[in-house]
């Protein structure tokens, strides 16, 4: 992206860069650099964990992008309520996921993973290929999170949709987000060490 292009959304509102990033992608860069920071300062500050707050702060700005569609302005031009509406059912999301997997974990007898390696800073290029990334996600898992995301059902709803329980819903929503997070970081990698061999 050209440096014209970058500066040409700078004085847009929160709301006309939502409503332009339906159809390219750059403005929805420029509204990723005005929150990153502060969506990453409150997932630090909620889960104590430097690395889980990277990857929360991703997830949430992936979410964004899945609903960009769906934003309403509300708050005068502002995304910001919604932005951290979105990071806070993140966490939440999270918090029971981890719960769930803690409890099948210790149904199985299975020993806890291996914690976060240390994350480096979020950058607007992991925008490249989310679409992409959600299309390649199993029925099951691409209807939950479309669903969820998107449609911003309810998991109760999410679960009546699909056949299954509550429980179920959040676990396919949670796999498949994360799976979209782990193509996109491969995807990053790949693309990184191929700008290497080229130097």
């Amino acid at each position: 992206m050209t440096l014209f292009k970058r500066h040409r959304w700078r004085d847009r509102t929160d709301a006309e860069l939502l409503a332009a990033a339906r159809t390219e992608a750059g403005p929805f860069r420029e509204l990723y650099d005005r929150y990153a920071r502060r969506v990453l300062a409150y997932h630090r500050r909620r889960s104590r964990d430097e690395a889980a707050a990277y990857d929360l702060t991703a997830e949430t700005f992936a979410q964004a992008w899945l609903s960009r569609e769906r934003f309403r302005d509300e708050a005068g031009g502002s995304a910001g309520p919604w932005i951290f509406g979105i990071a806070r059912n993140v966490l939440l999301a999270s918090v029971r996921a981890g719960a769930l997997e803690k409890r099948a974990r210790d149904e199985l007898a299975l020993a806890a993973p291996l914690s976060y390696e240390e994350a480096a800073t979020p950058e607007p290029a992991w925008l490249d290929g989310l679409d992409e990334a959600f299309d390649d996600l199993p029925e099951p898992q691409r209807e939950a999170v479309r669903l969820r995301v998107v449609e911003e059902a309810g998991y109760d709803e999410v679960a009546a949709a699909l056949n299954t329980t509550p429980a179920a819903a959040r676990v396919r929503v949670h796999r498949g987000l994360d799976s979209m997070r782990r193509k996109l970081n491969d995807d990053q990698t790949l693309n990184m060490s191929r700008k290497e061999a080229t130097r």
